[in-house]
């Protein structure tokens, strides 16, 4: 019997740790919640247009972990769905409440996230922006521009395990398993598991793609 409460012991005392983490981290984020919950109804849960970018561009400003944690909370009450294992970065904010954002998914900081889905464990690098389309604005018989009520808005999807790079412009559908790389402009939908770079992106051959596909999976 002494022989194996040792490690018994061992792994309880291991495990310890992680239970403590796990319980801090679930108080933090009850916090969060609370002090994110006036917002949060006065955008109407998501339902007030503008106040619910408001409150979003607001708290786009709280610097560090608490405005990661307060970031989550709010557009875990706003968003369509969000869930509350994500991360959201200073200076980033959804344009609009239909959105949704998986679990795990990483944004990073400076980001503007128009109409979009946002699938689990995807990273979204710095100075992203996901366009909820690419016919926003219309023109006028004159050649004028008109304003946002005379656009096709529609909503991107960006598929699970996908790493976009920093200062990408995503106005299509993203497949899963997918990496655009810094600076793309995707105008055009990319498959699954595809590696598509350039202005506009287009697909590297997939010998090429393989070394970057399996870079994008450590960053």
């Amino acid at each position: 019997m002494a022989s194996n409460s040792t490690p018994m012991a061992g792994s309880a005392a291991r495990g310890r740790p992680r239970a403590a983490k796990r319980a801090l981290k679930t108080a933090v984020r009850a916090i969060a919640r609370v002090l994110a919950l006036p917002g949060a109804a006065a955008a109407g849960f998501g339902r007030v247009a503008p106040s619910f970018q408001f409150f979003g561009q607001l708290l786009a400003l709280v610097p560090g972990l608490p405005g990661d944690y307060l970031r989550a909370a709010y557009y875990g009450m706003t968003l369509r769905a969000c869930s509350p294992d994500v991360r959201i970065s200073f200076g980033t904010f959804f344009a609009r409440s239909a959105s949704s954002l998986g679990r795990g998914a990483y944004v990073g900081a400076f980001c503007v996230l128009g109409d979009c889905d946002i699938g689990e464990r995807t990273q979204i690098a710095s100075h992203v922006q996901i366009l909820s389309g690419r016919h926003q604005h219309g023109r006028g018989a004159d050649g004028a521009v008109l304003g946002a009520d005379s656009g096709r808005f529609r909503r991107v999807s960006v598929g699970e395990d996908c790493w976009i790079g920093a200062a990408a412009i995503v106005m299509a559908d993203v497949g899963a398993r997918s990496t655009i790389g810094a600076g793309a402009v995707v105008t055009r939908r990319v498959p699954p598991d595809t590696v598509a770079v350039g202005n506009p992106a287009r697909p590297l051959p997939r010998a090429r793609a393989a070394g970057p596909r399996a870079e994008a999976r450590t960053l």
